[in-house]
């Protein structure tokens, strides 16, 4: 029998690395730019086109490189930064496997050009798909640029796996952010098809996390420092009432190099327990700095994760620091037993005869169970309540209500002396709020209670998604319209969603950088007051958390969170039309029954479960 077992080819061998260093464009970019701060640039130029999949390049004025080391970079476990195995355990660099350059060649055409601050020229290198072009010598800036065009050309399975042009720049940005948070002190700018998305100056590292996030971030960051024998630890975390229902904001540094650490990202998260809901996520940038014989960085491919040898040690530390600046900076609830501020208004020089009770509007005449209908002067919160809604109120849910003549049960019945036992009324379609938050109307079984909030959420979620099945979302336009700027990130992605909200009757348009402008709302909203840039930024924020916690199909994502974000809330008070308009649409739902989140919507008692209350 023949051997089997053979040496791979490099080109094969590869290959097979660049599948497990280079995933997508995003994974090419972030090697480059590591490579880029190695080389001690304080200037680094990123461009790319078509999300990175034509066009990735590395602009930078580090130390460029000889002949030798410019040819050599692209060889497998080629690397400046290591000589021997111990080497490893003091690494203080991005980089340092050796694979990324040769893995990036292997299934792209690369265009090198480098020069020493020394040279009077440089290095031209030219290569597709780990087969060397051209070398050449050339006139070129210090430094080095490198040109990776059209990634994964020669493994067009690859390629095919790849995301929209917007999901894979959101990646890109996403590494972008991370590596310009590790180093606030190198000037680094980003362009997309020719469009500046960031230019960020050399900076403070407050400065970098506001160039980043927008100039509202400014107001959100507390700081954060502390020294220990273990480690130091610097950086910001968030004020609680900015947190956000999606991740995305949080990150660490160990020595400068981003890591992910679901332990330690459990101690950020403890100490907020008390001011944060379980799924609200604080945003934070800290960085550690520890004795690298100390973790060990060797443990993935994509260097984002690391080992502790004193991991407890470490995880108190943080828990402990968070939890200082937050009570330090006045986060935590306290109290002045000097003089609350809510009292301050009630401190008076005034004679008691000068202090005016505060007066109540009430009717004396009204009475919730009346069957007068509600007048026109009650101001529904839908503009075109049922009719065009697609959607007709359920045929037999009415019957709820046919109780004429309906007796007590003999267990209940009433001794009112001469009277009768007491009977029912014929009931009419007649509501009562209670605690502006549940409405209950009394049917033939009993009661039943809606959760006017839900229930608003369920007409609203299925309307939304029909309007994006049909996209005939009606539109009312904004008598002011409105700019909205937001993250990078954000931008893409709302950029990608633009015909679906147009569906659900927005009016939106492009407004230059990462900037759009609202003209139109959705007519289901009806006339209430909103806040279109509020309603539009919680409209994107959903979105993202249905997406990244339900795994939700885009339309039902986008409907999901239109429908939470526009929906009435507990403590809204309701008329009686509006009322009586709210239950027939709930009924005309596909499920009344469940809110959007699984819950219960409509809840009945039983007229038996009521009189049993009663016994003695």
């Amino acid at each position: 029998m023949s051997d089997i077992i053979q040496l791979l080819p490099d080109s094969v061998a590869n290959q097979i690395a660049a599948g497990e260093v280079v995933q997508r464009p995003a994974s090419a970019v972030k090697e480059l730019l590591e490579n880029a701060i190695d080389a001690g640039a304080d200037k680094i130029q990123l461009i790319v086109k078509d999300a990175g999949k034509a066009l990735i390049q590395v602009i930078d004025n580090g130390c460029g490189m000889t002949i030798t080391d410019a040819r050599m970079c692209f060889e497998r476990h080629a690397t400046s930064k290591v000589r021997k195995a111990e080497d490893l355990f003091t690494i203080r660099t991005m980089g340092f496997r050796g694979e990324a350059m040769a893995s990036i060649a292997a299934i792209s055409q690369v265009e090198m050009k480098t020069k020493r601050h020394e040279d009077e020229v440089g290095t031209l290198i030219e290569i597709e798909g780990a087969t060397f072009i051209k070398q050449e010598p050339v006139g070129t800036p210090n430094g080095t640029s490198i040109c990776i065009k059209n990634l994964f050309y020669n493994t067009p399975a690859r390629r095919n796996f790849l995301k929209s042009n917007p999901a894979e720049m959101r990646h890109i940005i996403d590494e972008f952010q991370r590596v310009a948070l590790a180093k606030p002190h190198i000037a680094f700018s980003l362009h997309h098809d020719g469009l500046e998305v960031y230019r960020l100056p050399s900076s403070a590292m407050k400065q970098r996390i506001v160039h980043l996030f927008g100039n509202n971030y400014n107001e959100r960051l507390i700081p954060v420092e502390e020294e220990t024998t273990i480690i130091n630890l610097k950086g910001f975390i968030g004020k609680p009432e900015f947190a956000k229902k999606t991740r995305g904001e949080q990150f660490f540094f160990v020595n400068d190099r981003f890591i992910k650490d679901a332990y330690l990202n459990h101690a950020v998260n403890k100490a907020y327990q008390e001011l944060l809901p379980d799924d609200n996520f604080p945003l934070y940038v800290l960085f550690i700095d520890i004795d690298p014989a100390k973790i060990d960085v060797n443990v993935h491919p994509t260097k984002t994760e690391i080992k502790y040898l004193d991991e407890k040690s470490i995880y108190a530390i943080i828990h402990s620091a968070v939890k200082r600046s937050l009570g330090r900076f006045n986060i935590s609830p306290t109290i002045d037993f000097n003089q609350e501020t809510g009292f301050s208004n009630m401190i008076s020089h005034k004679a008691p005869e000068d202090i005016v009770p505060p007066s109540i509007a009430f009717n004396p005449d009204f009475n919730p169970f009346s069957s007068t209908k509600a007048t026109n002067k009650e101001t529904s919160f839908y503009r075109n309540e049922s009719r065009g809604s697609g959607m007709e109120p359920s045929k037999n849910w009415g019957s709820l209500y046919e109780v004429t003549n309906h007796h007590v049960p003999e267990q209940v019945s009433i001794d009112l002396g001469e009277s009768k036992d007491v009977q029912f009324e014929p009931v009419q379609k007649q509501f009562m709020q209670i605690h502006n938050r549940y409405i209950i109307s009394q049917i033939k079984s009993g009661v039943m209670i809606i959760d006017q909030q839900a229930a608003h959420e369920r007409i609203l979620y299925e309307r939304f998604l029909l309007h994006l099945e049909d996209r005939k979302g009606a539109s009312q336009q904004s008598l002011f319209p409105q700019t909205v700027t937001l993250s990078p990130n954000d931008y893409e992605l709302a950029k990608s969603l633009l015909d679906d909200i147009k569906s659900l009757g927005f009016e939106v348009r492009e407004f230059g950088k990462n900037t759009l402008v609202i003209e139109g709302i959705p007519v289901d909203l009806g006339s209430t007051n909103i806040n279109e840039t509020q309603l539009f930024e919680h409209l994107i924020e959903g979105f993202k958390n249905s997406q990244q916690e339900l795994k939700l199909d885009k339309r039902d994502a986008l409907a999901r969170s239109m429908a939470k974000n526009s929906a009435i809330k507990g403590g809204t008070s309701l008329g009686q039309q509006e009322m009586n308009t709210l239950i027939e649409e709930l009924f005309a739902c596909k499920t009344p029954n469940f809110s959007i989140s699984g819950r219960p919507v409509v809840q009945t008692i039983p007229l038996i479960e009521i009189a049993q209350k009663f016994d003695k």
